[in-house]
């Protein structure tokens, strides 16, 4: 009978002993980061900046390939798609894991059940800024202002359903306040129309308007994070301000196909979380108003169910919707 359990033994081992080594040695060719938005932007650095040091501790190439199109859908879709082996992972902003799949209906794949967290790689504090002709100077005389004249303050955004649309919304129904929403067909078409004065207030990345913010062609309210910004001091959080729990971070996250192996997922949220440890990297991100997190799977996992509850309350609730 031993004997028998010790073949037995022996022949598990021998079957398993392929696919630890296959773990052990990943990877042994090119891994590649889909990007699902154009180059130049921050959610291409972030994974050109990591991937760089990827590439040099796993002797492989770390490929960030840019997949654009319908929202991000189509390089999430690439992703969702791809073999589960460890070799094809996707910079994820926040609105492809908690907002678009309640806006699109007929998504080609179902985020959660395709798509495997694997760590949240940085937040991007968001600010409130307004054009100059506002007559403001802080958060609590917006509010007051908008209160007094309903409907006239309008808000720009990148588009229905973009996170500073979304930040206009949460802000309409925490502050009890009427304002409108202007859309725009990108990031650069909204700015340059506050910047004009078309529209009056926007919620945007410190990077996108820290520049103007600095030489008063636009004023700064608010801070919409948790904390004040090392770009941005002297501006208070839309806590402090008067609106307790009001929070909106812009955030990238790693995900992969489901099913690739858990051991291969630990090893990249490990080896992405040292790379975020290093200080030229911090240094590189912080210049674009990047902060480094590095969570665990479980972590973003629960992160994105939380961010996924919160946004689509909003969603519902201001009738949202995308052609």
């Amino acid at each position: 009978m031993k004997r028998l359990l010790s073949d037995a033994l022996v022949a598990v081992t021998m079957l398993l002993a392929p696919v630890a080594f296959a773990q052990d040695a990943w990877p042994t060719k090119p891994v590649v980061i889909i990007v699902p938005f154009a180059a130049g932007g921050v959610a291409d650095l972030l994974p050109r900046v990591v991937g760089a040091k990827l590439s040099e501790k796993w002797k492989q190439p770390v490929i960030v390939e840019n997949k654009v199109g319908a929202s991000g859908n189509i390089g999430m879709a690439e992703g969702a798609h791809a073999a589960p082996d460890g070799y094809t992972f996707v910079l994820a902003p926040a609105g492809n894991l908690t907002v678009n799949p309640i806006l699109f209906k007929h998504l080609t794949f179902d985020t959660y059940k395709d798509l495997a967290p694997v760590t949240e790689l940085a937040q991007s504090p968001n600010v409130l800024v307004v054009h100059p002709s506002v007559p403001v100077k802080t958060f609590k005389e917006l509010i007051a202002y908008a209160k007094a004249n309903p409907g006239k303050l309008n808000f720009a955004s990148p588009g229905a359903g973009s996170g500073a649309h979304l930040a206009g919304e949460l802000l309409k129904t925490d502050a009890g306040i009427d304002m409108v929403h202007v859309p725009y067909k990108g990031l650069a078409p909204a700015v340059n129309d506050l910047l004009a004065g078309n529209t009056q207030l926007m919620f945007a990345g410190i990077s996108t308007v820290i520049q103007y913010v600095k030489s008063g062609k636009l004023v700064a309210l608010a801070i919409a994070s948790p904390a004040r910004s090392p770009e941005l001091p002297d501006v208070p959080t839309v806590a402090e301000s008067g609106l307790p729990g009001f929070e909106v971070t812009s955030w990238y996250g790693i995900v992969t196909r489901a099913g690739t192996p858990p051991a291969i997922i630990a090893r990249v949220r490990r080896d992405m979380a040292e790379a975020l440890r290093q200080d030229d990297v911090r240094a590189k991100l912080a210049n674009v108003g990047l902060e480094p997190v590095g969570s665990t799977p479980d972590a973003f996992a629960a992160m994105i169910k939380a961010e996924t509850r919160k946004w689509g309350d909003i969603v519902h609730k201001a009738n949202i919707t995308v052609e």
